[in-house]
Protein backbone atom coordinates (compact mmCIF):
# COMPACT_ATOMS: atom_id res chain seq x y z
CA UNK A 1 0.00 0.00 0.00
CA UNK A 2 1.47 3.09 -1.12
CA UNK A 3 0.74 5.83 0.47
CA UNK A 4 2.35 9.57 1.20
CA UNK A 5 2.73 11.46 4.95
CA UNK A 6 0.36 14.95 4.27
CA UNK A 7 0.72 17.82 6.88
CA UNK A 8 -2.99 18.59 8.03
CA UNK A 9 -5.09 19.76 10.65
CA UNK A 10 -8.85 18.14 11.65
CA UNK A 11 -11.75 20.53 10.87
CA UNK A 12 -14.73 20.99 13.43
CA UNK A 13 -18.52 20.76 12.02
CA UNK A 14 -18.91 24.39 11.65
CA UNK A 15 -15.43 24.38 9.03
CA UNK A 16 -16.47 21.58 7.57
CA UNK A 17 -19.84 24.04 6.59
CA UNK A 18 -18.18 26.63 5.27
CA UNK A 19 -16.36 24.36 2.73
CA UNK A 20 -17.34 24.43 -1.00
CA UNK A 21 -17.35 21.50 -3.80
CA UNK A 22 -13.60 22.82 -5.05
CA UNK A 23 -12.36 22.31 -1.98
CA UNK A 24 -9.65 19.22 -1.02
CA UNK A 25 -9.95 17.72 1.77
CA UNK A 26 -9.04 13.97 3.34
CA UNK A 27 -11.38 11.63 4.54
CA UNK A 28 -10.66 8.00 6.32
CA UNK A 29 -9.84 5.56 3.05
CA UNK A 30 -12.00 2.56 2.73
CA UNK A 31 -12.17 0.17 -0.16
CA UNK A 32 -15.56 -1.77 -0.61
CA UNK A 33 -15.96 -1.91 2.96
CA UNK A 34 -12.44 -2.39 4.25
CA UNK A 35 -11.63 0.32 6.88
CA UNK A 36 -7.64 1.57 5.57
CA UNK A 37 -5.20 3.24 8.55
CA UNK A 38 -5.17 6.05 6.42
CA UNK A 39 -6.69 8.91 5.19
CA UNK A 40 -7.70 9.38 0.89
CA UNK A 41 -8.48 12.79 -0.91
CA UNK A 42 -11.59 13.86 -1.05
CA UNK A 43 -14.35 16.43 -2.04
CA UNK A 44 -17.80 17.04 -0.14
CA UNK A 45 -20.92 15.66 -2.05
CA UNK A 46 -22.42 19.05 -1.76
CA UNK A 47 -21.27 22.38 -0.35
CA UNK A 48 -20.78 22.24 3.31
CA UNK A 49 -23.50 25.28 4.27
CA UNK A 50 -26.26 22.49 2.74
CA UNK A 51 -25.62 19.85 5.19
CA UNK A 52 -27.57 19.71 7.91
CA UNK A 53 -27.17 17.93 11.47
CA UNK A 54 -23.35 17.99 11.69
CA UNK A 55 -23.26 14.65 9.43
CA UNK A 56 -21.21 15.16 6.48
CA UNK A 57 -21.52 13.38 3.02
CA UNK A 58 -18.25 13.19 0.80
CA UNK A 59 -16.59 11.67 -2.12
CA UNK A 60 -12.85 10.12 -2.26
CA UNK A 61 -11.13 10.65 -5.49
CA UNK A 62 -11.54 6.59 -5.32
CA UNK A 63 -15.36 6.73 -6.17
CA UNK A 64 -16.41 6.12 -2.19
CA UNK A 65 -18.74 7.74 -0.47
CA UNK A 66 -18.36 7.93 3.20
CA UNK A 67 -20.50 10.11 5.68
CA UNK A 68 -18.38 11.75 8.37
CA UNK A 69 -19.31 12.97 12.34
CA UNK A 70 -16.71 15.91 12.44
CA UNK A 71 -17.18 16.43 15.76
CA UNK A 72 -17.23 13.06 16.96
CA UNK A 73 -13.44 12.44 18.76
CA UNK A 74 -14.78 8.40 18.05
CA UNK A 75 -14.20 9.20 14.15
CA UNK A 76 -11.34 9.45 11.89
CA UNK A 77 -13.06 12.92 10.93
CA UNK A 78 -12.45 15.36 8.06
CA UNK A 79 -9.13 16.92 7.40
CA UNK A 80 -7.44 19.73 5.56
CA UNK A 81 -4.08 20.75 4.39
CA UNK A 82 -2.56 22.40 6.53
CA UNK A 83 1.21 23.37 7.28
CA UNK A 84 0.81 23.82 11.29
CA UNK A 85 -0.77 21.01 11.63
CA UNK A 86 0.30 17.05 11.87
CA UNK A 87 1.15 14.77 9.59
CA UNK A 88 -1.40 12.19 8.29
CA UNK A 89 -0.89 9.22 5.95
CA UNK A 90 -2.54 9.81 2.70
CA UNK A 91 -3.37 7.40 0.14
CA UNK A 92 -1.58 7.69 -3.31
CA UNK A 93 -3.48 6.56 -6.69
CA UNK A 94 -2.32 3.65 -7.83
CA UNK A 95 -3.71 4.06 -11.64
CA UNK A 96 -6.79 4.83 -13.69
CA UNK A 97 -9.00 2.10 -14.22
CA UNK A 98 -10.80 2.49 -17.62
CA UNK A 99 -14.05 1.21 -18.89
CA UNK A 100 -13.93 1.41 -23.06
CA UNK A 101 -16.75 0.56 -25.06
CA UNK A 102 -15.31 0.69 -28.58
CA UNK A 103 -16.58 0.30 -31.70
CA UNK A 104 -14.79 -1.18 -34.16
CA UNK A 105 -16.59 -0.44 -37.88
CA UNK A 106 -16.44 -4.16 -39.50
CA UNK A 107 -15.19 -5.39 -36.77
CA UNK A 108 -13.33 -8.62 -36.90
CA UNK A 109 -11.26 -11.02 -34.46
CA UNK A 110 -7.93 -9.76 -35.81
CA UNK A 111 -8.59 -5.93 -35.85
CA UNK A 112 -10.17 -6.06 -32.02
CA UNK A 113 -6.48 -7.83 -31.37
CA UNK A 114 -4.80 -5.38 -33.41
CA UNK A 115 -6.08 -2.84 -30.60
CA UNK A 116 -5.27 -4.77 -27.68
CA UNK A 117 -1.67 -5.05 -29.47
CA UNK A 118 -1.33 -1.25 -29.81
CA UNK A 119 -2.87 -0.56 -26.20
CA UNK A 120 0.16 -2.85 -24.59
CA UNK A 121 2.61 -1.63 -26.78
CA UNK A 122 1.87 2.38 -25.59
CA UNK A 123 1.55 1.45 -21.77
CA UNK A 124 3.32 -1.73 -21.03
CA UNK A 125 2.70 -5.63 -21.92
CA UNK A 126 1.85 -5.65 -18.21
CA UNK A 127 0.18 -3.13 -17.58
CA UNK A 128 -2.73 -3.28 -20.08
CA UNK A 129 -5.46 -6.08 -18.96
CA UNK A 130 -8.41 -7.45 -20.48
CA UNK A 131 -10.83 -7.28 -17.64
CA UNK A 132 -14.03 -8.10 -19.06
CA UNK A 133 -15.00 -8.09 -22.99
CA UNK A 134 -18.22 -8.07 -24.89
CA UNK A 135 -18.24 -8.70 -28.53
CA UNK A 136 -21.53 -7.50 -30.00
CA UNK A 137 -22.87 -6.93 -33.50
CA UNK A 138 -23.61 -3.79 -34.67
CA UNK A 139 -26.86 -3.74 -37.14
CA UNK A 140 -26.68 -1.51 -39.71
CA UNK A 141 -29.97 0.45 -38.58
CA UNK A 142 -29.69 3.92 -36.71
CA UNK A 143 -32.29 5.36 -34.67
CA UNK A 144 -32.99 9.10 -32.91
CA UNK A 145 -32.65 9.35 -29.74
CA UNK A 146 -35.19 11.33 -27.31
CA UNK A 147 -35.71 12.55 -23.63
CA UNK A 148 -39.01 13.08 -22.07
CA UNK A 149 -40.42 13.80 -18.83
CA UNK A 150 -40.45 10.50 -17.08
CA UNK A 151 -43.56 10.76 -15.83
CA UNK A 152 -44.81 12.35 -19.05
CA UNK A 153 -48.61 11.62 -20.19
CA UNK A 154 -49.21 8.40 -22.73
CA UNK A 155 -49.85 10.10 -26.05
CA UNK A 156 -48.74 13.64 -25.02
CA UNK A 157 -47.71 15.87 -27.77
CA UNK A 158 -43.64 16.04 -28.37
CA UNK A 159 -43.52 19.30 -27.58
CA UNK A 160 -41.39 18.38 -24.26
CA UNK A 161 -39.34 16.54 -26.32
CA UNK A 162 -35.59 16.95 -26.34
CA UNK A 163 -33.41 15.61 -28.97
CA UNK A 164 -30.02 14.52 -27.13
CA UNK A 165 -28.58 12.50 -30.73
CA UNK A 166 -28.94 11.78 -33.97
CA UNK A 167 -27.81 9.03 -36.56
CA UNK A 168 -26.65 6.59 -33.18
CA UNK A 169 -26.32 2.71 -33.23
CA UNK A 170 -29.21 1.16 -31.03
CA UNK A 171 -26.21 -0.21 -28.74
CA UNK A 172 -24.14 3.05 -27.80
CA UNK A 173 -27.72 3.90 -26.22
CA UNK A 174 -26.61 1.62 -23.34
CA UNK A 175 -23.85 3.30 -22.53
CA UNK A 176 -25.87 6.85 -22.71
CA UNK A 177 -27.48 7.76 -19.17
CA UNK A 178 -30.77 10.43 -19.23
CA UNK A 179 -30.83 13.10 -17.25
CA UNK A 180 -32.83 13.30 -13.76
CA UNK A 181 -36.26 13.23 -14.16
CA UNK A 182 -36.32 12.39 -17.73
CA UNK A 183 -36.39 9.18 -19.72
CA UNK A 184 -34.67 8.36 -23.04
CA UNK A 185 -37.34 7.50 -26.05
CA UNK A 186 -35.63 5.27 -29.16
CA UNK A 187 -37.06 5.66 -32.12
CA UNK A 188 -36.35 4.42 -35.65
CA UNK A 189 -34.72 7.29 -37.50
CA UNK A 190 -35.62 9.41 -40.23
CA UNK A 191 -34.51 11.74 -42.48
CA UNK A 192 -34.87 15.33 -41.99
CA UNK A 193 -36.80 16.47 -45.27
CA UNK A 194 -36.41 20.24 -45.86
CA UNK A 195 -39.29 20.91 -47.97
CA UNK A 196 -39.10 25.14 -47.79
CA UNK A 197 -39.48 26.03 -51.48
CA UNK A 198 -36.80 27.57 -53.17
CA UNK A 199 -36.31 30.23 -55.66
Amino acid sequence: MNTEKVTARRLTAEEVSELSLQDGIFVSAEMDGLPLDCYAPASLTKPGKNFEGGSFAARTIFGQEVSVLPDNAEEPGIWVADEAGEEIEVLQNAGVLLNLALFVPNGNKESLEALYSAAREAFGAGIVQRWSEEVVTVPDVKVDLFEEPARGRKNANSQNRDRRALDIYPTRVRFMEPSDGWRFVVEPHKEIVDETPTI
